[in-house]
């Protein structure tokens, strides 16, 4: 946004992270300053490597066949969300955050919004799916493959999806007749009322804690009755099936909690707002929002660090030994 754009003052913040603002005429003035140019330079970086990463583990999911399996098709279902945030969430984020909201950038706030809210929504109920799929692998193991295949997972990510889609659409639909950009344009999406945030972060967040809780507890109950009851031989067998399951379930359990850690500081802003007479900058908020969507950033380096077969397809990947044969069928250990 150039300096000595005229600023929407519906509601205005007197402090601005690059500009200085007239108060009287509403005008941002000056040019931005060192500082906020390395600052965007800094998030348009993350938001490469947003896309890089996650763009990794779609090609990895995609071509190695071993990494076909229901619980990777939802890590891919969640790796798509990712890639957004980091193709167009975070770029429209990042203007918002250095920008106003301005009359002229209406469209530009319902752009944002619909992304914002599709996304994020996505995100969330990817996470559960993938916690379910957890809890029927350890808790139900021989009955997961005939519960959880690869056609209730496609069906799982179509409702996540059209879930996400549709109350996108439900949102602008109710604000339809409303030609004003919200006051946060940024991330008011399904936040306008205190029942938002229940829906959209606290209930999804406590349903999965519940859900990996007694995972966690059926574990544990299970690797005690493999110690009183198995031979040896029987033992190690099991031991080893559970070990893999268990690797599986800490590290996507770990996903969900860098997700809940990303985002929790937005969302108790949020209610700080709602239920309380504390003035909150809207930049604050912005910059709440950018912290959660560095979550994005997390999940492939989670990957990488705990699973060592996405270790291995990433250097297959970033070396191009898959574009000099073809390795689809190769064992990633």
């Amino acid at each position: 946004m150039a300096a000595g754009e005229i600023v929407n003052h519906t509601h205005v913040d007197s402090t601005h992270p690059c500009y200085e603002i007239d108060m009287v005429s509403l005008t941002l003035t000056n040019s931005p300053s060192s500082k906020c140019v390395l600052l965007h330079v800094f998030l348009s970086a993350v938001s490469v490597v947003i896309v890089c990463g996650n763009l990794l583990v779609l090609i990895s999911i995609v071509y190695f066949r071993q990494l076909h399996t229901p619980t990777n098709f939802l890590i891919f279902s969640l790796a798509v969300s990712d890639l957004l945030v980091g193709l167009m969430l975070f770029p429209l984020s990042t203007k918002s955050l250095f920008s106003f909201c301005l009359q002229s950038m209406n469209v530009f706030c319902k752009v944002r919004l619909s992304f914002d809210l599709t996304l994020s929504t996505a995100s969330v109920l990817n996470l559960c799916c993938i916690s379910i799929d957890r809890y029927y692998a350890v808790c139900q193991p021989l009955t997961y493959t005939t519960k959880i295949n690869t056609n209730v997972v496609v069906i799982m990510i179509v409702l996540t999806w059209s879930t996400a889609v549709f109350m996108t659409i439900g949102f602008f639909i109710a604000r339809m007749n409303s030609g004003e950009c919200p006051e946060n344009c940024s991330f008011s999406v399904g936040f306008s009322n205190p029942l938002g945030p229940v829906f959209s972060f606290y209930l999804p967040m406590v349903t999965m804690v519940c859900i990996y809780l007694k995972i966690l507890m059926v574990a544990q109950k299970q690797a005690r009755s493999i110690q009183d009851t198995h031979s040896e031989s029987t033992k190690a067998g099991t031991a080893a099936a559970k070990k893999g399951e268990g690797k599986a379930t800490r590290t996507l359990a770990i996903v969900m909690g860098a997700y809940v850690g990303c985002w929790a500081p937005f969302f108790l802003c949020f209610q700080i707002k709602v239920f309380s007479s504390l003035s909150v900058q809207v930049t604050t908020f912005e910059t709440f929002v950018l912290i959660g969507m560095f979550n994005s950033l997390l999940n492939p380096f989670i990957y990488a660090f705990f699973y060592s077969w996405f270790r291995s397809a990433f250097r297959l990947i970033l070396t191009g030994k898959i574009f000099q044969s073809d390795l689809s069928n190769s064992r990633l250990l």
